[in-house]
């Protein structure tokens, strides 16, 4: 059984975030929680809240809460009357990074898909404040649909790496088989100065052809003179855009890459604006 976090702010973004997750698991025996996290909303006009209305108002926000997140269910599952999904509100009293966290931990979810950008949808950013938190924090894979994204089966999977990260089985077991009902090509892109690779690298490039060998493996090597970051960025911008890549995946984990550019406020600076699904393995301690 596959379990799915799903946070909403009911807007557009959340909604086609919902859609891409139902498509893409279709074939899956799936659970769906889906989240709203009003703690924010409370307290977003503070000039009109004082400590004899705050429960007036908790309350008022608690029941539009349910109410909305009971028509998302009652909408996808119009759009998708799949007998092997199942839907799970949660409706809670928390912010929306501590509550996923929560959730994560409790139902032992392997992955949470949601929107690039939620209600604001600044054009300027390519992840919204709310996703960038859950990217950081939260312990679990996460699956970023960019704002108006039309469903494409995923065929074509980039997967950049410099094979120096201790890969977990349980997250490359969740790409293998979100990758193999579509027969998806799978590129593990490696850029670097040197085509060699060390003793330790080779092992975790075994390691990740053992883990994804239900899916078409293409191992390649793209020689650079520069590994910066916005160089590597531009490399994987670049390879997105002349091979049709239907989505990216990278592992998020201490001192990598990715981690360095999340932590960058100038992420967005350096032209690796996604239009496709973002897929952030966080390579952490799961049973």
């Amino acid at each position: 059984m596959r379990k799915i976090l799903i946070p909403t702010d009911f807007s557009k973004n959340a909604m086609n975030a919902l859609k891409y997750a139902v498509e893409l698991f279709k074939y899956e025996r799936s659970e769906f929680y889906i989240m709203h996290a009003y703690q924010d909303d409370i307290y977003a006009d503070e000039s009109k809240l004082s400590q004899d209305n705050l429960k007036t108002v908790t309350a008022s926000v608690s029941e539009e809460s349910q109410k909305e997140l009971e028509k998302t269910v009652e909408a996808i599952k119009a759009i998708s009357p799949n007998p092997r999904h199942t839907f799970n509100i949660i409706s809670a009293n928390n912010l929306l990074v501590d509550e996923a966290d929560k959730i994560v931990d409790e139902q032992n979810i392997d992955v949470i898909v949601m929107g690039t950008k939620g209600e604001t949808d600044d054009k300027k950013v390519t992840f919204g404040s709310y996703t960038l938190q859950v990217l950081r924090y939260v312990q679990c894979p996460v699956l970023a649909i960019p704002a108006d994204y039309k469903y494409t089966q995923p065929k074509h999977i980039l997967f950049p790496t410099n094979y120096l990260i201790p890969y977990k089985r349980r997250e490359l077991k969740l790409l293998c088989e979100m990758a193999s009902p579509y027969r998806a090509a799978i590129d593990i892109l490696y850029i670097s100065k040197s085509e060699k690779l060390s003793m330790r690298q080779k092992d975790n490039q075994n390691f990740i052809k053992e883990e994804l060998s239900k899916n078409t493996i293409n191992f390649k090597i793209e020689k650079s003179n520069q590994v910066s970051n916005k160089q590597i960025i531009n490399s994987i911008y670049e390879y997105i855009k002349k091979n049709h890549v239907d989505m990216l995946v990278m592992v998020n984990t201490r001192h990598s890459f990715l981690e360095n550019i999340l932590f960058q406020s100038t992420i967005d600076e350096l032209s690796l604006h996604l239009d496709i699904p973002f897929l952030a393995l966080q390579n952490m301690k799961r049973n």
